[in-house]
C-alpha cells in the first residue's frame, strides 16, 4: 500500500477572496516585501514590521557554531518538557525572507510558537544572505547546522533520532534540501537522519510558469516583482533552465526515501502551485505527504497568527503534525 497523499483542503475553480480579518489587518498594517529600494531597505522593511509578543517564559539562549565561512549565529528554544524521563525532539528552523531577508529577530516569534507548538526544542539558523552571499551559501549553512545540532543534541537536552527540519518561504526551501542531503547521507552511512519535514509556503520547483504566479503576480506581502528580485539575488550566477536539487528540491531525479512530510501552501501566493507540486511529486515516490491549501489566505501567513484566527488555524495544522510525528 502507498504512503499517504491527503490534501486537507482543495483548490476551488472559483478561488475565495482574502480572509476578511486578515484584509483589515492589512489595511490597517500594509506590508509588502518591497524590493524598490534595493535589499537594505527591505530588509529594514521586514525587520520593523509590529510583531506581538508570544511565549514569552520559555528558555531561549543564543549561541555561535563553526560554518563553513565563519560562525553560524543559532538560538535555541525549550519548550516545556515533553517527553517524561526522555529527551525532547529538535526541530532545525530555517526562517524566510527570500534568501536576502530575515534573521533570528524576525522569525523569533514563529520559533517559540514551532518550540510550544510541537513540543519541541527548536535551533533557528541565522545562515547567511544574497546578495553577498549567494547560493548555495544559504543550503551549506544550513546543513552545517542541521550536522552539528545532530552531534551535540545531548547538549541541549535534545533527542537527534527525533529531528525534524522546518521552515518557512526560502526557509521552507533550505528545509526541503537539508532533507534531501540527510537521506543521502544516511543512504551512505553517515550523517543525521530527519523524521518530518514542515514545509511552510516553499519555492521547490524554480517554475514561474506555473499559474499560481501569474495569478498571484501582484498578491499582497509577495509579488512577482519581489520574486524576481529574491532570485536575481540569490540565484542570478545560475542556469535556471536547469537548476539544481540545493536550488530547486523537486528537480532532484530522486524523491524516494524522504521523510514525512507536511507541506502548507496559501491561496494568495505566487508559490501556491509550486508547493502543491512539490507535495504531488513527493506522493509519486512514494513518500507520505499531506497537503494543507489555506485558501483566503497570503504568503507569510504565519506572521498573522494569532492575530488573524484564520491564520492561526492554519498554523496550529502545521504544528499539530510536527507534534505527532515527532512525539509518537
Amino acid at each position: 500500500m502507498a504512503p499517504a497523499y491527503r490534501v486537507l483542503m482543495a483548490q476551488s475553480p472559483d478561488r475565495p477572496p482574502v480572509d476578511d480579518i486578515l484584509q483589515k489587518v492589512l489595511d490597517a498594517v500594509p506590508f509588502r516585501l518591497s524590493v524598490a529600494n534595493g535589499v537594505e531597505s527591505a530588509r529594514r522593511g521586514l525587520r520593523e514590521l509590529p510583531r506581538r509578543s508570544t511565549h514569552s517564559g520559555i528558555r531561549v539562549a543564543d549561541h555561535e557554531i563553526d560554518g563553513p565561512a565563519g560562525a553560524i549565529p543559532i538560538r535555541v528554544y525549550w519548550p516545556d518538557r515533553q517527553s517524561g524521563g526522555r529527551a525532547d525532539p529538535v526541530t532545525m528552523f530555517f526562517h524566510g525572507g527570500g534568501f536576502a531577508l530575515g534573521d533570528l529577530d524576525t522569525h523569533d516569534v514563529t520559533a517559540r510558537e514551532h518550540a510550544v507548538g510541537a513540543g519541541s526544542v527548536v535551533v533557528s539558523v541565522d545562515y547567511r544572505l544574497a546578495p553577498e552571499h549567494p547560493h548555495p551559501a544559504a543550503v551549506e549553512d544550513a546543513w552545517a547546522a542541521t550536522c552539528w545540532v545532530a552531534a551535540n543534541a545531548e547538549k541541549f537536552g535534545a533527542d537527534p533520532a527525533r529531528l525534524a527540519v522546518a521552515g518557512d518561504s526560502a526557509g521552507g526551501t533550505l528545509a526541503a534540501v537539508v532533507a534531501q542531503l540527510a537521506r543521502d547521507a544516511v543512504r551512505s552511512g553517515s550523517g543525521p537522519g530527519v523524521v518530518f519535514q514542515l514545509l511552510w509556503y516553499p519555492s521547490t520547483m524554480w517554475d514561474t510558469a506555473l499559474p499560481s504566479f501569474a495569478e498571484n503576480a501582484e498578491a499582497p506581502v509577495l509579488d512577482s516583482a519581489a520574486l524576481e528580485a529574491f532570485t536575481h539575488w540569490y540565484a542570478g550566477h545560475l542556469d535556471l533552465t536547469d537548476p539544481p536539487a540545493t536550488l530547486a528540491p523537486g528537480r532532484a531525479t530522486d524523491l524516494s526515501g524522504l521523510p514525512p512530510t507536511y507541506v502548507a501552501v496559501a491561496g494568495h501566493d505566487p508559490l501556491r502551485d509550486d508547493g502543491i507540486r512539490y507535495a504531488e511529486l513527493l506522493a509519486q515516490a512514494d513518500v507520505e505527504v499531506e497537503l494543507h491549501h489555506a485558501a483566503t489566505l497570503v504568503h507569510g501567513y504565519l506572521g498573522y497568527s494569532g492575530v488573524v484566527p484564520t491564520a492561526t488555524e492554519a498554523t496550529g495544522r502545521g504544528l499539530a503534525a510536527l507534534r505527532t510525528a515527532l512525539h509518537r
